[in-house]
């Protein structure tokens, strides 16, 4: 969004971080609890540190990353990815941009989704992971590494469905 976009919303440009800062993503797989007895009750909420949310939503940037214009080494690796969380594929879609090459996609799952988006001629590539239930989102990241092999990686972390 331009500046002056910003400004005509009221937003306070002075307030905001001049850098995006980066985060390892060396967290290791936190251990879920979906909140029901059974099956029928499951809200599919996940609880955390005796916290309940709707679920965790990764957001991921990848730097200096590789094979970002690959369309088919993408949706393998989007399928690796949620394989290796745990969650349940339903579909996947993704479009290729010419001329530069970049891919734009989505993994819609049972328990949620996997987005990505590449601009292959900066080398950089944006992830939203978000999963409730038993997923375990935090295992794509080793998934992504592996496949993009990024000289960089940014991590950020929100609980979606916590309550104000």
């Amino acid at each position: 969004m331009a500046k002056s976009a910003l400004i005509r919303s009221g937003m306070d440009l002075e307030d905001m971080p001049s850098e995006t800062p980066v985060m390892a993503d060396t967290a290791a797989a936190v251990p879920y609890t979906v909140v029901g007895e059974t099956d029928a009750d499951k809200d599919h909420f996940v609880v955390r540190d005796g916290v309940a949310f709707a679920g965790t939503h990764l957001i991921i940037d990848l730097w200096d990353a590789s094979r970002l214009d690959e369309i088919t080494h993408i949706e393998e690796t989007l399928k690796e990815a949620v394989e290796a969380a745990g969650a349940t594929l339903l579909h996947i879609h993704l479009h290729h941009f010419t001329p530069n090459g970049g891919v734009s996609g989505v993994a819609v799952l049972a328990e949620s989704h996997i987005s990505i988006h590449t601009w292959p001629e900066r080398g950089y590539a944006a992830l939203d992971v978000f999963m409730c239930g038993d997923a375990r989102p935090h295992e794509t990241l080793k998934v992504l590494r592996r496949a993009f092999e990024p000289g960089q990686v940014g991590l950020g972390e929100h609980r979606r469905g916590l309550t104000l």
